[in-house]
């Protein structure tokens, strides 16, 4: 079974490097982010002709999130994190499929640093934090997919020294993700490439991506009974390259069934 996330920035802008993608690399289960789409213009006819069903949680410009099924229909069974009713952001969405549990999530960026909008980081992966705690020991196997917008360790970014006072750098993000960790999570692709340099995010800016000055943010969690099952992990790094690209790449999972 292959799990995948993907942050497509923009879904409708991106649809013609969405469904190559999907055609070449056929994952069974997607995670989307960054849909910048209301609910009514998620592009579901398109989906649904490239043979995924979908369950999406859209907002109008921004944010946005979606899981796809290759040959199946998503069972959804949560929407939203439970914590901040005036919280309207289209953050986390949640399905079952074909026996795994998907939380499909886009963490928010949080710059500038300090601020409302890191505040609002912080609070929401706190937030995020007692919803994977319910489902970590779960006796199906679990996987949180997403763009989480943390670099774990200095591993994980190009030149660390220069994001020192960035939201996705900030000590007390790190701190969080490596909470999660603590509760019984395993970083599939940390846990399979423990001392690469490995990248999921490239900037449009600087020629970023052919000099590989790059950002590991996007990140699958899974617990015990998904890491019993893992087998690889890896970054399909040339989609980064394609032409009208988006700046992430596709990361993804395979679990043994």
């Amino acid at each position: 079974m292959k799990i995948a996330t993907y942050n497509v920035n923009g879904v409708n802008g991106r649809l013609p490097v969405l469904l190559r993608w999907l055609a070449e690399a056929q994952p069974d289960v997607v995670c989307l982010q960054e849909l910048k789409a209301p609910q009514e213009k998620f592009p579901e006819g398109a989906i649904r002709d490239a043979g995924y069903g979908a369950v999406w949680h859209g907002q109008k410009s921004w944010n946005g999130v979606a899981i796809l099924a290759r040959g199946d229909d998503p069972i959804e069974t949560h929407r939203g994190l439970p914590g901040d009713p005036e919280d309207v952001q289209s953050r986390y969405i949640e399905a079952a499929v074909n026996g795994v549990l998907i939380g499909g999530l886009y963490l928010p960026n949080g710059n500038p640093r300090p601020g409302p909008k890191f505040d609002y980081k912080l609070k929401w992966m706190e937030r995020f934090a007692r919803r994977a705690a319910d489902l970590v020991w779960l006796g199906e196997p679990v996987v949180l997919a997403g763009d989480y917008n943390v670099m774990p360790t200095d591993l994980d970014v190009y030149k660390p020294e220069r994001w020192l006072d960035d939201a996705l750098f900030a000590p007390e993000a790190r701190a969080a993700y490596a909470r999660l960790l603590e509760q019984g999570w395993t970083d599939a692709l940390r846990h399979l490439h423990p001392g690469e340099t490995i990248y999921t995010f490239w900037d449009y800016f600087r020629n970023a991506y052919a000099r590989n000055a790059g950002l590991r943010i996007d990140h699958l969690l899974l617990n015990a009974p998904a890491a019993k099952r893992l087998k690889r992990a890896e970054v399909d790094r040339e989609v980064r390259g394609w032409e009208k690209t988006s700046d992430h790449a596709p990361v993804w999972v395979e679990l043994s069934q």
